[in-house]
């Protein structure tokens, strides 16, 4: 089992070297720059070209059913959930075969309305609880996975 994190933009990189280094995980960091490997957990930094998309790419090639990728990126959630990988957004939403067509359409909706001018700004500011949650999902997914078992989401 390893933990893929689309790591550019990832605000919760401390809270998965923390799981990871507890319960033996091995982290590939990728990215489209240098990252400072973390030193509390075993992990690999893979640096993919510039090209648009390079790192979803490489994250979507590899991710298996036994496999655990953090992305707030939808479209590389799809991709992954529909490769069987456990996939978890940086504020602890899983991202499920049952899940993953309505944030499809959500975000799908609000380019849309971004284009229109209706709606502005990104993504709220990530919160403690945010971070709390996250810490409770990637901790149960790999929990799960190492059982052989798939997460029950509450």
């Amino acid at each position: 089992m390893n933990i893929y994190v689309d790591a550019d933009a990832c605000p919760v990189k401390p809270e998965i070297y923390r799981v990871a280094g507890r319960t033996g995980s091995k982290v590939f960091l990728v990215s489209n720059a240098p990252l400072r490997l973390p030193t509390e957990c075993l992990s690999e930094l893979v640096v993919v070209g510039s090209e648009f998309d390079a790192a979803d790419n490489w994250i979507a090639e590899r991710a298996t059913e036994n496999d655990i990728v953090i992305t707030a990126d939808i479209q590389l959630a799809d991709r992954c959930v529909k490769k069987g990988a456990v996939v978890i957004g940086s504020t602890g939403k899983p991202f499920t075969g049952d899940s993953i067509g309505t944030a499809l359409a959500t975000r799908a909706l609000m380019a849309d309305l971004r284009d229109m001018g209706v709606v502005g700004g990104g993504n709220a500011p990530m919160s403690q609880q945010d971070r709390s949650r996250f810490l409770q999902a990637l901790d149960q997914a790999v929990q799960a996975l190492k059982a052989g078992r798939r997460p029950k989401w509450r």
